[in-house]
């Protein structure tokens, strides 16, 4: 890539020596170029601002074992909206179960992008967009926390200003319900208190052990290997 090689080429390359691309890229649409030119399969790790499906697989997987259920609940979503490719993969996913209600928490700055307001209307799914965290805490069921992410903002100043907008401490979880679940994609920086790791709500960190597991049976299906 820093030689000028195109994605599509990269891709006819990388064939030839693997038999899966997990790619990451900056771009979106990027690994959408790389499967339209691969002669294997390619697997969407992130492509910028877009979406992450891998990570949606290892959300669902965890809300599926610690709730039990993935329909049937008020889901709210904080922090940076707009960037957050985990965030547009996750709402997606979950549209298509039933009685879910999404509530979108962020500054003016960071709201979710248009285009998945437009899904939710054209869907008629409930939601509601809110700026304090405070606010909502009562009604969720599920609290999905993200970072604000430097890498997404064009000057340091725009970036100080968001980073501490949410910060998620032990005086908000007294307000959230006791049956409350809060994940995050990781990694965190400071919009999640230490404190919190102690809750038995918090399920991030076994959120990426369900991302292991959520991998490998990708991994394996890609291969065509049936484990018993």
């Amino acid at each position: 890539a820093s030689k000028g090689e195109s994605i599509a080429d990269t891709a006819k390359v990388i064939t030839c020596y693997a038999d899966i691309i997990a790619m990451r890229h900056p771009k979106e649409g990027a690994p959408y170029v790389a499967a339209r030119n691969a002669g294997v399969p390619v697997i969407n790790a992130g492509d910028g601002g877009h979406c992450h499906p891998t990570q949606t697989l290892a959300d669902l997987l965890t809300i599926h074992r610690e709730k039990g259920r993935i329909n049937n609940m008020t889901v709210g979503f904080c922090g940076d909206l707009k960037f957050g490719r985990t965030v547009h993969s996750l709402i997606g996913a979950m549209s298509r179960y039933n009685n879910v209600k999404f509530v979108l928490i962020s500054p003016e700055e960071l709201k979710v992008p248009d285009y998945i307001i437009e899904m939710l209307r054209e869907k008629e799914i409930p939601f509601e967009e809110v700026i304090r965290l405070e606010d909502v805490m009562p009604e969720l069921d599920l609290l999905y926390m993200t970072r604000v992410q430097r890498e997404r903002f064009f000057n340091e100043e725009d970036y100080i200003r968001m980073k501490d907008f949410y910060i998620l401490d032990a005086n908000k979880m007294e307000l959230a319900p006791e049956h409350m679940l809060v994940l995050h994609p990781l990694p965190r920086v400071n919009e999640i208190a230490i404190e919190v790791d102690d809750d038995p709500r918090a399920a991030y960190f076994k959120q990426a052990q369900y991302g292991v597991y959520v991998r490998m049976a990708l991994i394996l299906t890609l291969l065509g290997i049936k484990v018993s």
